[in-house]
């Protein structure tokens, strides 16, 4: 058996490599796969080479990263065969691993997931970003009544905007730099979706009742001057002024911290979910931020947070994940299709037009 695997040889750099399978163990199973997903945060700091090396990372999948790899962690396939001590139930089932992108691979059940019945494979694609997202959202334990934000609208961030609709919060904002991301999010149901770079030094701020210098506030992307004047009049400017109880900064811009902090009210919680690789920013934690009281919380999937994990553990979790799936129905959400063939393209448009991606998946023939 043939298996096509997409590597990454150099930064901004893929090929499809074939190999050939070894012979089927007694304790293994072959899944042919239908269909993965790229992470367009994780993926795309190993396409352009902005990961670190991280022997200590908790994980297998972000330690010792080095080209040429294999990398990718959303695959769906179908069981074609099995070992010979391998249970039958297992022929023909659809399953999810944490696996790269790949045609064929072989791997022993304890490895998989099944899928439930009912859900397309395009569905369980999203199960480790729901799963983050299900981590993030109790790693900032929101409350009855409280104002929440979530900087950055691509997937994980959408996923968890989507969960927190569902709380009864008094007010649910979100912000992204794309306009497409900003849309989906206001379709979840969010209060407000604003672009970042609508905040600058001159925002109108009269309505709060904390004082603060927005001049830090980065629009993500950093602009060398914030703009002057403001045509946003969808956005109620009460929302933004040092206003947020619980904020959740999933955009993958170090920089967006800044606005994190000067969005967050006082003795308010800041949850880190993005992962920046080797990526800096200057973090403006003197003047307003010492006086704060303001908790960083550092939110990573591959663990179970310490005040939970006496009740929880990854089952219990997953479990979650997938009735949120069935909630969410988050494969509206894909906007790109390829076949594993084309994987350069896929890569290329979210490294050079992300704007006009929100999910970008594998088909494989």
């Amino acid at each position: 058996m043939k298996a096509h695997t997409l590597f990454f040889t150099a930064p901004r750099q893929v090929e499809i490599q074939e190999s050939t399978l070894p012979a089927l163990q007694d304790d293994e199973v072959l899944v042919q796969t239908l269909c993965s997903a790229i992470s367009a945060g994780t993926e795309m700091l190993v396409y352009r080479g902005e990961f670190p090396h991280l022997a200590d990372a908790h994980d297998t999948l972000s330690s010792e990263l080095q080209f040429p790899l294999a990398f990718g962690y959303a695959c769906v396939g179908q069981v074609m065969d099995m070992g010979k001590s391998v249970n039958k139930n297992w022929k023909d089932r659809l399953v999810f691993a944490f696996q790269p992108h790949t045609s064929h691979f072989i791997a022993k059940p304890k490895s998989l997931i099944a899928i439930p019945p009912s859900y397309s494979p395009e569905t369980a694609c999203f199960l480790p970003n729901m799963e983050t997202a299900v981590n993030v959202v109790q790693d900032g334990a929101p409350m009855l009544g409280e104002r929440a934000l979530v900087l950055g609208q691509g997937v994980v961030g959408l996923l968890v905007a989507a969960l927190l609709r569902q709380f009864p919060l008094e007010k649910l904002v979100t912000s992204d730099c794309y306009a497409l991301r900003r849309k989906a999010s206001l379709e979840i149901g969010v209060n407000d979706s604003f672009d970042p770079e609508t905040l600058g030094e001159n925002y109108d701020r009269h309505t709060s009742s904390y004082s603060n210098d927005f001049s830090s506030l980065s629009g993500y992307a950093q602009p060398e001057q914030p703009p002057s004047t403001f045509e946003t009049p969808t956005i109620q400017r009460s929302f933004y002024a040092q206003n947020f109880d619980l904020t959740f900064e999933l955009s993958g811009s170090p920089s967006a911290l800044n606005d994190a902090i000067a969005l967050t009210a006082f003795s308010g919680r800041i949850v880190i979910g993005s992962w920046y690789g080797k990526k800096r920013a200057q973090i403006d934690l003197g003047g307003a931020f010492h006086r704060s009281r303001i908790q960083l919380i550092s939110s990573q999937v591959s663990t179970i947070a310490p005040a939970l994990s006496g009740r929880w553990d990854k089952a219990r979790r997953f479990e979650v994940a997938w009735e949120a799936l069935k909630r969410i129905q988050p494969q509206k959400w894909i906007t790109h299709r390829f076949p594993i063939e084309e994987a350069g393209k896929a890569y290329r448009l979210l490294d050079e037009n992300p704007q006009e991606t929100i999910q970008v998946i594998f088909n494989y023939p």
